[in-house]
């Protein structure tokens, strides 16, 4: 039987509460995570100009990435377009790269994955997913 009211609440985040991180590699918009709105799970929004690249490393959680405009290259893996799907398994050394139209991508992954570089350097868990 379905009940009226959930155990859990039901958050709502607005956009204005929304956080944008910037980084000479791209924005990043968080949609929810565990410190905006309470979420396991956390939702951001990539945006990278042409040619705008991240650093190679590795998250210890799985991560899905949905490209919704523009193009990408995530390396070693290959080129996806609007509308391709990518879910990266977690200790998967990756590289962002945007494509000459740049991208906007939804991404979603663990609110407590952290992000690794390629000598093992933990870099905590970043802004935007925490």
């Amino acid at each position: 039987m379905l009940s009226s009211l959930p155990e859990n609440p039901v958050t709502v985040v607005r956009r204005a509460a929304q956080r944008t991180h910037e980084t000479p590699n791209a924005s990043m918009t968080t949609l929810a995570s565990p410190t905006l709105g309470g979420a396991g799970q956390s939702l951001w929004q990539v945006r990278m100009r042409p040619g705008q690249a991240g650093p190679e490393h590795v998250m210890d959680r799985e991560q899905v990435w949905t490209v919704v405009e523009g193009t990408m290259t995530v390396e070693p893996f290959g080129e996806l377009g609007a509308g391709d799907t990518v879910v990266l398994p977690a200790g998967v050394a990756r590289r962002v790269v945007a494509g000459s139209e740049g991208v906007s991508a939804l991404v979603t992954g663990a609110g407590d994955g952290r992000a690794l570089l390629p000598d093992g350097t933990d870099r905590g868990v970043p802004d935007w997913i925490a």
